[in-house]
């Protein structure tokens, strides 16, 4: 996949799925077909990720610890979501696909499957054209344009790091809201990763510096004893 400035850019997965060693060898092999993918194992999480980044393919267990893939499904798809979803399940009676594409599935692949099978839905889903959806969230004259990923201030263009963007759209989603160092790394940094609670705050340190204009307190406040939050006023 090219960007708009004809860069190769890596399609990026979001898996929910709850069996941690079927997840492990999924995300394996579809890293190593140049994609990045992200997993979770619950519906909570899975709300959590997606509501600070975007993907170009959700793959959906049917069976969650907190509830039903194809209910997510549906309220996602109720909420606006556009992204291709493929619903991974053991089910395979034509009534539970039926149901499955009903709630807004575009496939279904029945457990077990073969990598290879896998890999071919993937990329057919991938290449599917899927419907822009313009979303800029907005914090006074500090626009984040969600899909073009640009962060503008006063009309001028922002360079930020990914984890400084990540980290923006999630305060920019979530207003008002206070989250401790450890919520905030829990929530956007990847589990693998070796980050710590020092890396947010050097995170934050780096954003206030891009966003914030001199002699105006900072839009990202300390809240003394409980973290941080965001002021969209």
């Amino acid at each position: 996949m090219r960007n708009s400035t004809g860069q190769i850019q890596l399609s990026k997965l979001l898996i929910i799925e709850d069996n941690f060693a079927a997840a492990k060898e999924i995300k394996a092999f579809l890293t190593a077909n140049r994609m990045v993918v992200e997993v979770v194992p619950t519906i909570g999480r899975a709300r959590d990720f997606l509501s600070v980044s975007s993907y170009d393919l959700i793959i959906i267990d049917w069976t969650l610890p907190d509830g039903s893939g194809v209910d997510l499904l549906g309220d996602l798809r109720k909420a606006g979501l556009q992204t291709a979803v493929l619903m991974l399940t053991a089910k395979s009676q034509v009534q539970e696909k039926c149901t499955g594409f009903a709630a807004g599935a575009d496939d279904y692949l029945t457990k077990p499957f073969h990598d290879l099978e896998l890999l071919a839905r993937v990329n057919a889903l991938l290449k599917r054209p899927r419907q822009r959806v313009e979303e800029v969230l907005k914090a006074g004259d500090l626009h984040l344009d969600v899909a073009s990923r640009i962060v503008t201030s006063k009309g001028r263009r922002l360079q930020l790091m990914p984890m400084e963007f990540a980290l923006l759209e999630f305060f920019m989603r979530n207003p008002g809201r206070v989250f401790s160092a450890e919520c905030l790394l829990e929530r956007i940094w990847e589990a693998e990763n070796e980050s710590t609670s020092h890396t947010v705050v050097t995170t934050i340190y780096r954003l206030r510096k891009k966003i914030d204009s001199p002699g105006v307190e900072s839009r990202i406040r300390n809240q003394f004893g409980m973290g941080y939050s965001f002021s969209a006023d």
